[in-house]
């Protein structure tokens, strides 16, 4: 009995060794950010695109950290002189997570869904692909509407990621994964997700099937804070490992201060603006719109909301971007109520006749600091005594809505770039089609010859003359107004490295590595 006994202890010991052994590295991850469509036809901001980044892949993707264009799912693409025709071979023997095969006709069948959807990002296709043929299972050929030399950027983009057919219906956006037919979401990245509550956990194990090097950790978890106050007590608690998105301008100061913690701080190409309504809301008249930009005082919310931690931004174009020009400065300045006060009289609103309007924020998706940048916001514009503004807010989901349905006149919003380059800066907003997925409904057709002309053109001179002469009439008509570029902050505890975000802003989950 006793004999018995001994072998069952050792085997349980052994056992329970082998169980520890294959458990995975795993990295707590805390974030005030939150998951919006889980469907590529109509996720277009920055974290729904970083989950994607990590479950699935495009054709072509970014080296870690830089701009650099590699390859992914396709192992090699070709150009025509024209430069209006991208022929991709796939990688032999790819599936979906569930086992589904990646072939083709399923990146086809992807990118014609993305369009016939129109969901917000769509535009990210159909102002640029004409159609889209299968020429083999391994070869498939993009035949655009013209040429375009950042095309390979387009490529690279969440928007362009084939889906599992086998799970997503190709007439409907899909808002949860419960709406899936499985359940469950596949895909073909270094990370399958595992689990996921909305608001509150997300858990990514590694992909045995990745065709690309497993990645150290083999666990990611995220937990998602509804204030960035929570956030930082559960760091400094060490209950997670990494926080991002978004602390507040003294937790970033306080934490960068710590020797406890790494800090990264990443320089970003993400602004923050100022969006108008201009089809038929109040702000459909210019005159107003140019009036608001005046008033307008970016060093004094800089100061007061971000305690000094991010830049003026006076164009849609980043700073320290290529033919970036500061006509917003040159125009408006700041603070400029003389100037405001003379344009409102223009339109017929004085102090004893105040122009009203709703100022819209979201109170959650940008972080804590977003109420004080409208309240600040508020009172500047309310230094003209024609200017009377009511602050309203809705969280991230109805937000969205309320765009598509042109409840907001005037709203905030913030900018990370689908591809880096000054046309995803400018022809987002101003253009047609990009400009109705952003809730502005700005149209002109001088406006799209010229985002055609610089999209289409491999001259580095005729593109600087169009975003010279767009960045100038944007001063004119104002479709929205750029407020400031800030840098992105991620703290970790002293065993985690490998954090890389560079330009393009995308977190690989999979180039993070534990102590």
């Amino acid at each position: 009995m006793k004999r018995l006994s001994l072998v069952l202890l050792v085997l349980f010991m052994t056992v329970s060794v082998g169980i520890v052994a294959a458990a995975p590295k795993t990295l707590v991850y805390g974030t005030t950010d939150k998951v919006s469509d889980m469907d590529t036809a109509n996720a277009y901001d920055i974290h729904t695109w970083d989950v994607f980044q990590n479950i699935d892949k495009g054709l072509l993707a970014y080296e870690p950290g830089t701009t650099k264009i590699i390859p992914a799912l396709a192992s090699a693409f070709t150009v025509n002189d024209k430069g209006d025709e991208f022929t991709f071979t796939l990688r032999p023997g790819l599936k979906f997570t569930d086992g589904t095969p990646f072939d083709a006709s399923v990146m086809k069948w992807s990118i014609d869904r993305v369009v016939a959807l129109k969901g917000d990002p769509s535009w990210l296709i159909s102002d640029y692909v004409k159609e889209v043929t299968v020429k083999d299972p391994l070869t498939v050929v993009f035949t655009l509407k013209q040429p375009c030399a950042f095309f390979p950027t387009l490529i690279a983009t969440p928007t362009y990621f084939p889906l599992n057919p086998n799970d997503f219906p190709a007439d409907k956006i899909i808002k949860d994964i419960s709406e899936l037919k499985s359940g469950s979401l596949s895909g073909l990245g270094p990370y399958k997700l595992t689990s996921f509550k909305r608001d509150e956990e997300a858990v990514f194990e590694a992909n045995p099937a990745f065709y690309g090097p497993k990645p150290d950790v083999g666990r990611i978890i995220i937990r998602y804070f509804a204030d960035a106050t929570t956030m930082r007590l559960a760091f400094e608690k060490g209950e997670i490992d990494l926080v991002y998105k978004s602390l507040n301008p003294s937790d970033i100061k306080d934490l960068s201060a710590n020797k406890k913690y790494v800090t990264n701080r990443l320089p970003g190409p993400q602004i923050r603006y100022l969006c108008f309504e201009t089809s038929q809301s109040i702000f459909k008249d210019k005159v107003l719109r140019q009036a608001i930009a005046a008033l307008v005082n970016r060093p004094e919310i800089i100061q007061k909301v971000y305690l000094g931690q991010n830049s003026p931004l006076y164009s849609m174009v980043a700073n320290g971007m290529i033919y970036q020009t500061q006509d917003f400065k040159t125009v408006f300045g700041d603070g400029n109520v003389a100037l405001a006060n003379k344009l409102l009289a223009k339109a017929g609103y004085t102090a004893q006749k105040p122009f009203a309007f709703d100022l819209w924020y979201t109170p959650s998706h940008y972080g804590d600091t977003e109420v004080n940048m409208a309240e600040v916001m508020k009172a500047q514009l309310e230094k003209s005594p024609a200017i009377k503004v009511t602050l309203k807010s809705a969280e991230w989901a109805t937000y969205k809505d309320n765009w598509h349905k042109k409840v907001m006149p005037a709203f905030l919003l913030g900018w990370y770039p689908d591809y880096v380059d000054p046309d995803d800066y400018t022809a987002a907003f101003a253009g047609t089609s990009g400009s109705e997925g952003m809730g502005i409904y700005f149209s002109d057709k001088k406006w799209d010859d010229l985002f055609t002309i610089e999209q289409g053109s491999p001259k580095d001179s005729v593109r600087k003359d169009v975003f010279v002469k767009v960045q100038k009439m944007w001063t004119d008509e104002v479709m929205t107004v750029p407020i400031w570029q800030g840098d992105m902050y991620i703290f970790t505890k002293p065993n985690v490295s490998g954090v890389k975000l560079g330009p393009t802003l995308i977190f690989n989950y999979s180039e993070l590595k534990l102590k």
